[in-house]
């Protein structure tokens, strides 16, 4: 009896007063995730790990419990001696563990579960307050590499009571090149440059930016020039952390990477000469006026949207058509060229209904939900997410975002305004569109809650947005009305972000938010100043696109050269100097084509017809799959694929959209050959023609000394050749 006390002493001893009845919730579940016990990489998986099966991160606690406590009898909690638990002696070691040892006797770890244990293993509380809201302190910070600060994790909860959770809080850095983060919070600072540390505890999460300027001196005069707000905060930030820009691009220069930029198309030898020759200081902010207005600007503006708008015939039971995808490319180059602000194009997409052929837009729906009805199971939630808002919720149809607040409930929550979509889909051989209606396929359900069923838990699900918010949709109404308000509202979180980060992107080849729709409070833009300004104006000029791509065209931190100088060669984050990228697929096809005078054919469209103009993703190319054309299966922007491989210099090289377009006796080159005797004046048309500007010297000397050795015609056709096939060709620079 004695002996029995004596054990009874030790272990309250050992256990501590701090720790009295722990939260299932707010406690042992968190634990278990920062000691990676429910990851992925252990019993976090699918399956489990030998037998043991955690929900991913904790995002299904009741069904954790079960798993603690109740499977295999209950083999891993011993109550009459929590010490020799299973659960203890495994996680330290005691008892052989494929994960090794998580934590010591000793610590605060294993004294909260014994804690727990002893405690009789309470489960999962209804009623106790949820977490609400996470918070790091400090926010913000300026470190020399090196250098090491201590964060700080603050919990509040539902009833207002806040907790330092630090050490329940899951750590990790956004780029270990620039930070490094301790289990404990202790962030260190690596290298010069700029990062962020994200953190989770529960559903909530945090980050905490840190900058580490470089340390050397910029002549404060390279800071100095600003064309408008953009530079302000571009400037500023390359300010704070001592990065050098680049001079300014030279006025050939930009009108190439504008006109690839806005219209996708290169420009022509007398756009080419007009410009240079202008004296005009402002000729640039009205080259960009120019470049807005061209119906150029219309059709590539409707790509983009056709691909973010998954634009496209149905992967199996098409009953639309490739004359459906047309109908809603003309309906979108339309909405370009009347400068449709974006949240009213928004709103006619989210709620568009009726006949597909009278309303273009219900291609939207029958591509993301009738593919897969209803639309609980469709892609509709996670496609309206990415491309509305720029956010990446796929992961939370089966479990708890990994990175993000989201649940598996606000999944079902967001899916449900689309729940009362319903088709009527006809034949097509017979001529009759499929028409998009708002009902429940039982009609005496209208009068009830709109919503579905979670399929882990069985609950009913209301239709609620993301943010937790509470935005009715009346039953007989269209719940995707009340969404699309939510949506648009210039108070949302990342409506206006989300265009803002992909016009930004576009022109500047790197988001301030990468990858470019994934915004998440987790994955802060690198620029938060720019960021908010960039968003201010769009909203301020009620969601003018032109306005501000304009913006953007006109600053000075777009007119940058993309040659580097000392100190920023490294930076591919703060646009010290301009991004070169490939030209997109259809624009590089095209600038070929032009370039060469010879046309692309593509089955079922006329001859001439570029291929920024092809609605279907699905038309014939091997160039365009070669080089990356989104399939628009998703609204992933990753759906289009603009790196640089091997099989694309082969095609250059050696394929037939080159060799067989420079000698084809109806193109520019053989007419030229035969009608401009004058070499210096061929070799100066063929560069205005690839590269936008006259040769230099040395290039033409080069030229000009080959053509002692070499046939006129064979040469020409070299050189062409060379110039299809170089940098300064497939790059916008």
């Amino acid at each position: 009896m004695v002996r029995f006390v004596v054990a009874i002493a030790a272990s309250v001893a050992l256990a501590g007063p701090a720790f009295a009845a722990p939260s299932f919730l707010n406690d042992i579940v968190p634990l278990f995730t920062k000691a990676g016990c429910n990851q992925g990489s252990c019993h976090g998986k699918g399956v489990g790990q030998n037998g043991f099966r955690l929900s991913l991160r904790g995002f299904a606690p009741d069904q954790d419990y079960r798993s603690l406590t109740r499977e295999f009898d209950g083999r891993r909690i011993f109550p009459s001696n929590p010490e020799r638990s299973l659960l203890l002696l495994k996680a330290t070691a005691q008892a052989p563990h494929e994960g090794g040892r998580l934590f010591a006797v000793d610590s605060q770890e294993y004294r909260l579960l014994l804690n727990w244990l002893q405690a009789g293993s309470p489960g999962p509380d209804a009623k106790e307050p949820k977490v609400a809201k996470l918070e790091l302190f400090p926010k913000t910070g300026s470190l020399k590499p090196g250098e090491a600060v201590q964060l700080v994790a603050t919990a509040t909860f539902g009833d207002g009571a806040k907790r330092d959770v630090t050490w329940l809080t899951k750590f990790d850095s956004n780029d270990e090149a620039y930070l490094a983060v301790a289990a404990d919070g202790k962030v260190k600072a690596l290298r010069h440059g700029a990062s962020a540390i994200r953190s989770m505890y529960q559903v909530e999460v945090a980050v905490a930016a840190f900058t580490m300027p470089f340390e050397r001196t910029v002549d404060a005069r390279r800071f100095g020039a600003k064309n408008n707000f953009i530079d302000e905060h571009v400037f500023a930030k390359l300010r704070e952390l001592r990065i050098e820009p680049s001079d300014g691009c030279t006025d050939a220069e930009f009108l190439r990477r504008a006109s690839l930029d806005a219209c996708g198309v290169l420009p022509t030898p007398a756009e080419v000469h007009t410009f240079l020759a202008d004296t005009d200081p402002k000729k640039r902010e009205k080259l960009v006026d120019a470049l807005l207005a061209r119906p150029e600007f219309n059709d590539y503006w409707a790509l983009q949207l056709g691909n973010l708008f998954q634009n496209r015939k149905e992967r199996d039971h098409d009953v639309r058509g490739v004359k459906g995808v047309r109908q809603f490319h003309v309906w979108l180059r339309e909405q370009v060229a009347a400068n449709r602000p974006w949240d009213a194009l928004a709103r006619d997409v989210l709620t568009a209904a009726g006949p597909n052929t009278k309303n273009p837009a219900v291609g939207y729906f029958i591509v993301t939900i009738d593919e897969q009805p209803p639309a609980e199971n469709s892609e509709v939630g996670e496609s309206v997410a990415q491309a509305f808002l720029g956010t990446r919720i796929g992961c939370a149809r089966c479990l708890n975002h990994p990175l993000e607040r989201y649940t598996q409930d606000d999944f079902y929550h967001f899916a449900a305004y689309f729940s009362r979509v319903k088709f009527d889909r006809k034949d097509p051989k017979n001529g009759q569109p499929t028409i998009l209606s708002v009902g429940h396929p039982d009609q005496n359900q209208n009068k009830n809650p709109v919503g579905v069923t979670q399929p882990r838990t069985g609950q009913f699900m209301k239709a609620q947005p993301l943010d937790r918010s509470r935005v009715d949709a009346a039953p007989n109404a269209d719940p995707r009305a009340a969404l699309a308000r939510w949506i648009t509202d210039p108070a949302s979180e990342f409506f206006a972000g989300a265009m803002v980060n992909r016009i930004w992107k576009h022109y500047m080849n790197v988001g301030l938010v990468e990858p470019v729709d994934d915004l998440r409070a987790t994955n802060p833009p690198t620029n938060p100043a720019l960021w908010a300004a960039l968003k201010k104006e769009f909203v301020d000029s009620r969601y003018d696109l032109r306005r501000l791509m304009k913006a953007i065209l006109n600053s000075r931190a777009y007119q940058l050269a993309s040659a580097t100088r000392p100190g920023n060669e490294a930076d591919a984050r703060f646009y010290s100097h301009y991004y070169a990228r490939r030209l997109p697929a259809e624009v590089l096809l095209d600038a070929v084509c032009e370039a060469t005078g010879v046309p692309e054919k593509f089955d079922g469209y006329p001859l001439g017809i570029r291929a920024v103009q092809v609605p279907d993703p699905g038309a014939a190319s091997y160039f365009l799959a070669t080089f990356g054309r989104s399939a628009r299966v998703t609204a992933c922007a990753c759906e289009r694929n603009d790196d640089v491989n091997l099989t694309q210099l082969l095609h250059l090289q050696c394929g037939t959209i080159v060799t067989a377009k420079l000698p084809d006796k109806n193109g520019w080159l053989a007419k030229n050959l035969a009608a401009e005797k004058d070499d210096g004046k061929l070799l100066a048309a063929l560069f205005l023609r690839t590269y936008g500007r006259p040769p230099t010297d040395a290039e033409r000397a080069a030229v000009v000394k080959l053509l002692k050795t070499a046939p006129r015609d064979e040469l020409f056709r070299d050189v062409f050749w060379a110039l299809l096939n170089s940098k300064e060709f497939l790059f916008n620079e």
